[in-house]
Protein backbone atom coordinates (compact mmCIF):
# COMPACT_ATOMS: atom_id res chain seq x y z
CA UNK A 1 0.00 0.00 0.00
CA UNK A 2 1.09 3.67 -1.34
CA UNK A 3 0.23 6.89 0.62
CA UNK A 4 0.99 9.87 -1.28
CA UNK A 5 0.54 12.81 0.81
CA UNK A 6 -0.30 16.69 -0.42
CA UNK A 7 -1.50 20.26 0.17
CA UNK A 8 -5.11 20.67 -1.24
CA UNK A 9 -4.55 23.69 -3.84
CA UNK A 10 -8.12 25.85 -3.74
CA UNK A 11 -7.96 26.95 -7.24
CA UNK A 12 -8.42 23.38 -8.50
CA UNK A 13 -10.07 21.17 -5.84
CA UNK A 14 -12.84 21.87 -3.30
CA UNK A 15 -11.65 21.75 0.44
CA UNK A 16 -11.10 18.36 1.04
CA UNK A 17 -9.92 16.05 3.98
CA UNK A 18 -9.43 12.51 4.45
CA UNK A 19 -7.90 9.41 2.64
CA UNK A 20 -9.00 8.37 -0.84
CA UNK A 21 -8.59 5.18 -2.08
CA UNK A 22 -7.51 4.00 -5.87
CA UNK A 23 -8.19 0.29 -6.83
CA UNK A 24 -7.01 -0.73 -10.46
CA UNK A 25 -5.19 -3.73 -11.10
CA UNK A 26 -3.14 -1.94 -13.74
CA UNK A 27 -0.14 -0.22 -11.97
CA UNK A 28 0.14 2.22 -15.12
CA UNK A 29 -3.59 2.96 -14.21
CA UNK A 30 -2.71 3.81 -10.56
CA UNK A 31 0.25 6.17 -11.19
CA UNK A 32 -2.01 7.95 -13.94
CA UNK A 33 -4.77 8.33 -11.37
CA UNK A 34 -2.32 9.36 -8.06
CA UNK A 35 -0.96 11.63 -10.02
CA UNK A 36 -4.34 13.63 -10.92
CA UNK A 37 -5.04 13.33 -7.35
CA UNK A 38 -1.68 15.01 -6.39
CA UNK A 39 -2.72 17.77 -5.12
CA UNK A 40 -6.33 17.07 -4.34
CA UNK A 41 -5.89 17.79 -0.56
CA UNK A 42 -6.48 13.90 0.34
CA UNK A 43 -3.97 11.05 1.51
CA UNK A 44 -4.40 9.10 -1.12
CA UNK A 45 -4.38 5.09 -0.90
CA UNK A 46 -3.36 2.38 -3.96
CA UNK A 47 -4.26 -1.08 -4.52
CA UNK A 48 -4.02 -3.64 -6.64
CA UNK A 49 -6.78 -5.52 -6.59
CA UNK A 50 -10.39 -5.57 -5.06
CA UNK A 51 -9.26 -8.24 -2.23
CA UNK A 52 -6.25 -5.51 -0.94
CA UNK A 53 -8.90 -2.91 -1.35
CA UNK A 54 -10.91 -4.43 1.39
CA UNK A 55 -7.94 -5.08 3.68
CA UNK A 56 -7.39 -1.26 2.90
CA UNK A 57 -10.73 -0.18 3.45
CA UNK A 58 -11.10 -2.27 6.71
CA UNK A 59 -7.92 -0.94 8.52
CA UNK A 60 -7.91 2.94 6.79
CA UNK A 61 -11.45 3.85 5.90
CA UNK A 62 -11.24 5.99 3.19
CA UNK A 63 -13.94 8.36 2.41
CA UNK A 64 -13.55 7.87 -1.55
CA UNK A 65 -13.20 4.64 -3.64
CA UNK A 66 -12.05 4.99 -7.47
CA UNK A 67 -12.07 1.42 -8.31
CA UNK A 68 -11.95 -0.41 -11.94
CA UNK A 69 -14.53 -2.82 -12.68
CA UNK A 70 -12.72 -5.09 -14.48
CA UNK A 71 -10.18 -7.01 -12.54
CA UNK A 72 -8.90 -10.38 -11.95
CA UNK A 73 -10.76 -12.21 -9.06
CA UNK A 74 -13.38 -10.15 -7.72
CA UNK A 75 -14.42 -6.92 -9.67
CA UNK A 76 -14.75 -3.29 -8.74
CA UNK A 77 -18.67 -4.24 -8.51
CA UNK A 78 -18.04 -6.94 -6.21
CA UNK A 79 -16.04 -4.63 -4.02
CA UNK A 80 -18.83 -2.00 -3.69
CA UNK A 81 -21.04 -4.72 -3.34
CA UNK A 82 -19.07 -6.16 -0.39
CA UNK A 83 -18.61 -2.35 1.26
CA UNK A 84 -22.15 -1.70 1.47
CA UNK A 85 -22.48 -4.53 3.36
CA UNK A 86 -20.30 -2.98 6.07
CA UNK A 87 -22.25 -0.84 8.86
CA UNK A 88 -19.98 1.65 9.18
CA UNK A 89 -19.55 5.80 7.78
CA UNK A 90 -20.77 5.65 3.68
CA UNK A 91 -17.87 5.61 1.39
CA UNK A 92 -18.34 7.28 -1.75
CA UNK A 93 -17.74 4.52 -4.67
CA UNK A 94 -16.43 5.64 -7.99
CA UNK A 95 -16.36 3.12 -10.68
CA UNK A 96 -13.97 3.08 -14.10
CA UNK A 97 -15.13 1.80 -16.72
CA UNK A 98 -14.22 1.57 -20.57
CA UNK A 99 -17.92 0.07 -21.00
CA UNK A 100 -20.41 2.55 -22.69
CA UNK A 101 -23.43 0.22 -22.96
CA UNK A 102 -26.24 2.32 -20.61
CA UNK A 103 -27.48 -1.13 -19.05
CA UNK A 104 -24.06 -1.46 -17.93
CA UNK A 105 -23.90 2.05 -16.19
CA UNK A 106 -27.62 1.49 -14.69
CA UNK A 107 -26.42 -2.10 -13.44
CA UNK A 108 -23.85 -0.73 -11.41
CA UNK A 109 -25.75 2.18 -10.09
CA UNK A 110 -28.21 -0.43 -8.73
CA UNK A 111 -25.51 -2.32 -7.48
CA UNK A 112 -24.34 0.17 -5.26
CA UNK A 113 -21.93 2.34 -7.08
CA UNK A 114 -22.61 6.25 -6.55
CA UNK A 115 -20.94 7.42 -9.74
CA UNK A 116 -18.89 5.94 -12.69
CA UNK A 117 -16.04 7.56 -14.61
CA UNK A 118 -15.27 6.54 -18.52
CA UNK A 119 -11.87 5.35 -19.76
CA UNK A 120 -9.87 7.34 -20.52
CA UNK A 121 -9.65 9.29 -17.97
CA UNK A 122 -10.60 13.56 -17.89
CA UNK A 123 -8.69 15.13 -14.90
CA UNK A 124 -11.50 17.87 -15.35
CA UNK A 125 -14.39 15.16 -15.18
CA UNK A 126 -12.20 13.38 -12.30
CA UNK A 127 -12.34 16.48 -10.21
CA UNK A 128 -16.49 17.08 -10.82
CA UNK A 129 -17.23 14.08 -9.99
CA UNK A 130 -14.99 13.67 -6.63
CA UNK A 131 -16.57 17.54 -5.48
CA UNK A 132 -20.05 16.05 -6.12
CA UNK A 133 -19.11 13.06 -3.80
CA UNK A 134 -17.42 15.44 -1.59
CA UNK A 135 -21.08 17.32 -1.28
CA UNK A 136 -22.80 13.80 -0.62
CA UNK A 137 -20.71 13.22 1.90
CA UNK A 138 -20.97 16.23 4.09
CA UNK A 139 -24.92 16.25 3.42
CA UNK A 140 -24.81 12.62 4.75
CA UNK A 141 -22.53 13.37 7.92
CA UNK A 142 -24.57 16.08 8.89
CA UNK A 143 -27.60 14.08 8.29
CA UNK A 144 -26.06 11.37 10.65
CA UNK A 145 -25.04 13.47 12.72
CA UNK A 146 -28.10 15.02 13.27
CA UNK A 147 -29.88 11.93 13.54
CA UNK A 148 -27.63 10.78 16.11
CA UNK A 149 -28.86 14.15 18.06
CA UNK A 150 -32.40 12.82 17.56
CA UNK A 151 -31.68 9.36 18.58
CA UNK A 152 -29.76 10.83 21.68
CA UNK A 153 -33.00 13.44 22.19
CA UNK A 154 -35.32 10.42 21.46
CA UNK A 155 -33.93 8.05 24.31
CA UNK A 156 -33.66 10.78 26.97
CA UNK A 157 -37.65 11.30 26.34
CA UNK A 158 -38.23 8.18 26.66
CA UNK A 159 -36.57 8.19 30.33
CA UNK A 160 -38.14 11.12 31.05
CA UNK A 161 -41.25 9.65 29.86
CA UNK A 162 -41.27 6.44 31.59
CA UNK A 163 -39.80 8.37 34.87
CA UNK A 164 -42.90 10.58 34.72
CA UNK A 165 -45.16 7.43 33.63
CA UNK A 166 -43.89 5.87 37.30
CA UNK A 167 -44.60 9.20 39.24
CA UNK A 168 -47.96 9.15 37.69
CA UNK A 169 -48.96 5.72 38.77
CA UNK A 170 -48.10 6.29 41.82
CA UNK A 171 -49.48 9.75 41.85
CA UNK A 172 -52.83 8.13 40.55
CA UNK A 173 -52.56 5.39 43.95
CA UNK A 174 -52.18 8.76 46.51
CA UNK A 175 -55.41 10.76 44.65
CA UNK A 176 -57.36 7.41 44.78
CA UNK A 177 -56.57 7.30 48.87
CA UNK A 178 -58.33 9.96 49.38
CA UNK A 179 -61.30 8.80 48.07
CA UNK A 180 -63.53 7.01 50.45
CA UNK A 181 -62.53 3.04 49.76
CA UNK A 182 -65.97 1.17 51.15
CA UNK A 183 -69.15 2.38 51.14
CA UNK A 184 -70.41 4.68 54.34
CA UNK A 185 -73.36 2.55 55.98
CA UNK A 186 -75.61 3.29 59.14
CA UNK A 187 -78.86 1.84 59.85
CA UNK A 188 -81.42 2.41 56.48
CA UNK A 189 -78.68 5.12 54.76
CA UNK A 190 -75.98 3.66 52.10
CA UNK A 191 -73.61 6.45 50.49
CA UNK A 192 -71.57 4.72 48.17
CA UNK A 193 -68.14 6.46 46.12
CA UNK A 194 -66.44 6.25 42.32
CA UNK A 195 -63.88 8.20 41.14
CA UNK A 196 -62.52 7.05 37.64
CA UNK A 197 -59.83 9.91 35.80
CA UNK A 198 -59.81 10.38 32.14
CA UNK A 199 -55.87 10.39 32.31
CA UNK A 200 -53.48 8.94 35.68
CA UNK A 201 -54.69 11.56 37.66
CA UNK A 202 -57.61 13.95 37.57
CA UNK A 203 -59.42 16.68 38.94
CA UNK A 204 -62.53 15.14 40.28
CA UNK A 205 -62.62 14.52 44.41
CA UNK A 206 -65.60 13.44 46.65
CA UNK A 207 -65.48 12.55 50.18
CA UNK A 208 -67.53 12.35 53.47
CA UNK A 209 -66.50 13.53 56.78
CA UNK A 210 -68.58 13.57 60.27
CA UNK A 211 -70.04 16.19 61.88
CA UNK A 212 -72.37 16.44 64.53
CA UNK A 213 -73.93 12.47 65.78
CA UNK A 214 -76.77 11.32 63.68
CA UNK A 215 -75.23 13.80 60.61
CA UNK A 216 -72.86 13.21 57.83
CA UNK A 217 -71.10 16.09 55.73
CA UNK A 218 -70.89 15.29 52.24
CA UNK A 219 -69.05 16.83 48.90
CA UNK A 220 -68.31 16.43 45.08
CA UNK A 221 -66.25 18.25 43.25
CA UNK A 222 -64.71 19.23 40.08
CA UNK A 223 -61.28 21.81 39.47
CA UNK A 224 -61.02 23.22 35.93
CA UNK A 225 -58.63 21.48 33.10
CA UNK A 226 -57.43 18.24 33.75
CA UNK A 227 -54.05 16.74 34.29
CA UNK A 228 -51.41 16.98 37.36
CA UNK A 229 -52.42 20.88 37.92
CA UNK A 230 -55.71 19.92 38.08
CA UNK A 231 -55.15 17.60 40.65
CA UNK A 232 -52.72 19.04 42.93
CA UNK A 233 -55.55 21.45 43.33
CA UNK A 234 -57.82 18.57 44.15
CA UNK A 235 -55.60 17.27 46.93
CA UNK A 236 -54.90 20.36 48.48
CA UNK A 237 -58.78 21.01 48.25
CA UNK A 238 -59.07 17.85 49.91
CA UNK A 239 -56.99 18.56 52.62
CA UNK A 240 -59.37 21.96 53.45
CA UNK A 241 -62.28 19.23 53.72
CA UNK A 242 -60.38 16.48 55.60
CA UNK A 243 -60.77 15.86 59.13
CA UNK A 244 -62.98 15.69 62.14
CA UNK A 245 -62.43 18.98 63.72
CA UNK A 246 -62.56 22.52 62.84
CA UNK A 247 -58.80 22.90 62.64
CA UNK A 248 -58.37 20.62 60.00
CA UNK A 249 -61.92 21.32 58.14
CA UNK A 250 -62.75 24.20 56.39
CA UNK A 251 -66.64 23.24 56.56
CA UNK A 252 -66.39 22.66 60.64
CA UNK A 253 -66.98 25.27 63.44
CA UNK A 254 -66.92 25.19 67.42
CA UNK A 255 -70.25 24.56 69.84
CA UNK A 256 -70.82 24.03 73.03
CA UNK A 257 -71.56 20.33 72.03
CA UNK A 258 -68.24 20.08 69.88
CA UNK A 259 -67.76 20.01 65.94
CA UNK A 260 -70.90 21.03 64.04
CA UNK A 261 -71.02 21.83 60.40
CA UNK A 262 -71.57 25.69 59.16
CA UNK A 263 -74.08 26.28 56.65
CA UNK A 264 -73.48 25.38 53.28
CA UNK A 265 -73.39 28.49 51.99
CA UNK A 266 -70.66 30.06 53.97
CA UNK A 267 -68.62 26.69 53.43
CA UNK A 268 -68.88 28.09 50.04
CA UNK A 269 -67.87 31.84 50.99
CA UNK A 270 -64.89 30.34 52.62
CA UNK A 271 -63.31 28.05 50.28
CA UNK A 272 -64.29 30.91 47.67
CA UNK A 273 -62.15 33.51 49.99
CA UNK A 274 -59.34 30.86 50.79
CA UNK A 275 -58.83 30.06 47.03
CA UNK A 276 -58.53 33.26 46.17
CA UNK A 277 -55.84 34.33 48.52
CA UNK A 278 -53.91 31.10 48.82
CA UNK A 279 -53.69 29.63 45.56
CA UNK A 280 -52.46 31.98 42.79
CA UNK A 281 -53.52 30.00 39.62
CA UNK A 282 -56.39 30.29 36.76
CA UNK A 283 -58.65 27.55 37.93
CA UNK A 284 -61.61 27.56 39.62
CA UNK A 285 -63.73 24.79 40.92
CA UNK A 286 -67.66 23.56 40.99
CA UNK A 287 -68.70 21.70 44.39
CA UNK A 288 -71.78 20.52 45.78
CA UNK A 289 -71.47 20.23 49.74
CA UNK A 290 -74.29 19.33 51.86
CA UNK A 291 -75.30 17.71 55.51
CA UNK A 292 -77.25 14.80 55.56
CA UNK A 293 -79.25 14.63 58.84
CA UNK A 294 -80.36 10.62 59.01
CA UNK A 295 -82.98 11.12 61.38
CA UNK A 296 -84.93 13.22 59.01
CA UNK A 297 -83.47 12.39 55.72
CA UNK A 298 -83.14 16.26 54.99
CA UNK A 299 -79.92 16.74 52.93
CA UNK A 300 -78.93 20.59 53.22
CA UNK A 301 -76.82 21.93 50.74
CA UNK A 302 -75.19 24.62 48.17
CA UNK A 303 -74.58 24.02 44.51
CA UNK A 304 -71.74 26.02 43.44
CA UNK A 305 -71.24 25.84 39.55
CA UNK A 306 -71.48 21.89 39.89
CA UNK A 307 -74.33 19.76 38.40
CA UNK A 308 -77.72 19.49 39.36
CA UNK A 309 -78.20 16.50 41.85
CA UNK A 310 -80.43 14.14 40.37
CA UNK A 311 -83.37 12.65 42.96
CA UNK A 312 -84.96 9.23 42.04
CA UNK A 313 -87.79 8.44 44.54
CA UNK A 314 -89.40 4.80 45.18
CA UNK A 315 -91.44 4.52 41.91
CA UNK A 316 -88.63 5.09 40.21
CA UNK A 317 -89.13 8.99 39.06
CA UNK A 318 -86.37 11.14 38.65
CA UNK A 319 -85.97 14.48 39.01
CA UNK A 320 -83.24 17.46 39.60
CA UNK A 321 -82.42 20.11 42.09
CA UNK A 322 -80.24 23.08 43.07
CA UNK A 323 -80.28 26.69 42.01
CA UNK A 324 -76.95 26.67 40.40
CA UNK A 325 -74.73 29.43 41.55
CA UNK A 326 -70.95 30.38 40.34
CA UNK A 327 -68.05 28.47 40.78
CA UNK A 328 -65.63 28.86 43.51
CA UNK A 329 -62.82 30.80 42.64
CA UNK A 330 -63.74 33.23 39.68
CA UNK A 331 -65.53 36.10 41.96
CA UNK A 332 -64.27 37.88 45.17
CA UNK A 333 -68.15 39.03 45.91
CA UNK A 334 -69.84 35.66 44.78
CA UNK A 335 -73.24 34.87 46.64
CA UNK A 336 -74.21 31.07 47.29
CA UNK A 337 -77.74 29.82 47.83
CA UNK A 338 -78.65 26.92 50.54
CA UNK A 339 -81.23 24.35 48.92
CA UNK A 340 -82.50 21.28 50.61
CA UNK A 341 -84.33 17.78 49.17
CA UNK A 342 -85.89 15.74 51.75
CA UNK A 343 -84.95 11.91 50.90
CA UNK A 344 -87.92 9.52 52.03
CA UNK A 345 -87.51 5.52 52.59
CA UNK A 346 -86.96 3.87 49.02
CA UNK A 347 -85.39 7.39 47.72
CA UNK A 348 -82.03 8.03 46.65
CA UNK A 349 -79.49 10.93 45.41
CA UNK A 350 -76.76 11.19 42.98
CA UNK A 351 -73.91 14.14 43.04
CA UNK A 352 -72.11 13.94 39.90
CA UNK A 353 -69.72 15.34 37.86
CA UNK A 354 -70.25 16.58 34.26
CA UNK A 355 -67.62 14.37 33.00
CA UNK A 356 -71.33 11.83 33.25
CA UNK A 357 -73.70 14.48 31.23
CA UNK A 358 -71.26 15.60 29.00
CA UNK A 359 -69.70 11.92 28.16
CA UNK A 360 -70.25 12.35 24.41
CA UNK A 361 -71.19 9.52 22.07
CA UNK A 362 -69.94 8.67 18.50
CA UNK A 363 -71.91 11.39 16.76
CA UNK A 364 -70.70 14.13 19.39
CA UNK A 365 -74.10 14.40 21.13
CA UNK A 366 -73.93 14.21 24.94
CA UNK A 367 -75.82 12.11 27.35
CA UNK A 368 -76.51 15.38 29.26
CA UNK A 369 -79.64 15.14 32.27
CA UNK A 370 -81.98 13.21 29.80
CA UNK A 371 -79.96 10.70 29.00
CA UNK A 372 -78.74 10.28 32.70
CA UNK A 373 -81.91 10.11 34.11
CA UNK A 374 -83.13 7.27 31.60
CA UNK A 375 -79.85 5.42 33.06
CA UNK A 376 -80.84 5.81 36.47
CA UNK A 377 -84.40 4.17 35.70
CA UNK A 378 -83.42 1.38 33.67
CA UNK A 379 -81.12 0.64 36.59
CA UNK A 380 -83.76 1.00 39.58
CA UNK A 381 -83.43 -2.18 40.61
CA UNK A 382 -79.66 -2.43 41.71
CA UNK A 383 -77.85 0.14 44.00
CA UNK A 384 -74.79 1.10 45.82
CA UNK A 385 -71.27 0.22 43.91
CA UNK A 386 -72.89 -2.07 41.88
CA UNK A 387 -75.36 0.78 40.03
CA UNK A 388 -71.93 3.46 40.16
CA UNK A 389 -70.02 0.70 37.97
CA UNK A 390 -73.13 -0.08 35.96
CA UNK A 391 -73.02 3.93 34.86
CA UNK A 392 -69.68 3.56 34.64
CA UNK A 393 -70.15 0.57 32.19
CA UNK A 394 -72.88 2.45 30.80
CA UNK A 395 -70.66 5.50 29.84
CA UNK A 396 -67.94 2.42 28.24
CA UNK A 397 -70.84 1.73 25.84
CA UNK A 398 -71.41 5.09 24.52
CA UNK A 399 -67.94 5.95 23.12
CA UNK A 400 -67.95 2.39 21.93
CA UNK A 401 -65.07 1.10 24.62
CA UNK A 402 -62.91 4.37 23.57
CA UNK A 403 -61.74 7.11 25.60
CA UNK A 404 -64.16 8.95 28.23
CA UNK A 405 -62.68 12.45 27.88
CA UNK A 406 -63.12 13.58 31.16
CA UNK A 407 -62.97 12.44 34.89
CA UNK A 408 -66.35 10.74 36.21
CA UNK A 409 -67.19 11.02 40.26
CA UNK A 410 -70.25 10.19 41.90
CA UNK A 411 -71.61 9.69 45.30
CA UNK A 412 -75.05 7.66 45.64
CA UNK A 413 -76.81 8.41 48.48
CA UNK A 414 -79.66 5.93 49.17
CA UNK A 415 -82.14 5.97 52.02
CA UNK A 416 -83.29 2.06 51.76
CA UNK A 417 -87.03 0.73 52.61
Amino acid sequence: MTVISSTCSDQIWPAASGRLLVVDDSRLQRRILISALSDSGYDVLEAGSAEEALEVCHAARPRIVISDWMMPGMSGLDLCRRLRGIDDDYIYFIILTSKSDKEDLATALREGADDFLSKPLSAEELRARIAAGERLLKMSGELRQKNRLISTTLEKVRDLNAALDRDLVEARKLQMSLVPRRPVEQGAWRISFALQPSGHIGGDMIGAFPTEPGRIGIYALDVSGHGIASALITARLSSWLSGAEPDGNIALARSDAGPRMMAPDEVCRRLNGRFLGDIGTDHYFTIVIGELDLATGRFVFCQAGHPHPLVQVADGTVSFTGAGGPPIGLLEDAEFTVEEVIMPPGSRLLLYSDGITECPDPGGSMLEEEGLARLMRSRRDIGGEALLAALSWELSALVDDGEIPDDLSAILVEHRA
